[in-house]
């Protein structure tokens, strides 16, 4: 099954949250791990990573935090993938030609998986950052009223305020 790591989502997540929130001041690990509600120790490792391989750059001081280094509109969900995880692979084959596979000589999928393959990663190559970032308002006026209405997951919880 292909299947995105915790790691590749994470960093997807705070590079579609840094995008919708460029014209801000930088956002902390700290602020993007409340608002999404992701592990603050791994998230600070995804983060690190993006920013070493040039997705983010950090600022330090009162007002720091992470700002993407790129425009949003150049980064593809691809490179970021790859940056976190490595290669993107459907089959083991695809990478280490026959490598653990005892149907490697016969195989009669191999070329049609390799298409589906290539297709999932022009797709991946071709949605950016920014694509990703487009609908981001709801998540963000979610966030402002946490206090009132809690994100967990994909789903908005009312919580009963008391004042």
């Amino acid at each position: 099954m292909l299947k995105l790591t915790k790691k590749s989502d994470y960093g997807l997540i705070a590079l579609r949250h840094l995008a919708a929130d460029a014209a801000k001041p930088a956002a902390t690990a700290k602020e993007i791990a409340d608002i999404y509600q992701i592990p603050l120790p791994l998230l600070a490792k995804v983060l690190q990573k993006l920013s070493k391989e040039g997705f983010l750059r950090s600022e330090l001081g009162a007002a720091g935090g992470y700002r993407l280094s790129r425009d949003a509109r150049q980064i593809s969900t691809l490179e970021v993938i790859r940056a976190i995880d490595g290669p993107v692979f459907l089959a083991s084959c695809f990478h280490q030609e026959g490598a653990g596979c005892d149907q490697h000589s016969t195989c009669t999928v191999k070329e049609p998986l390799r298409k589906v393959h290539e297709g999932i990663l022009q797709l991946l190559s071709n949605i950016s950052i920014n694509d990703l970032a487009t609908d981001l308002t709801e998540v963000h006026q979610r966030a402002d009223a946490r206090s009132h209405w809690p994100i967990l997951g994909n789903a908005v919880v009312p919580v009963p305020v008391s004042r």
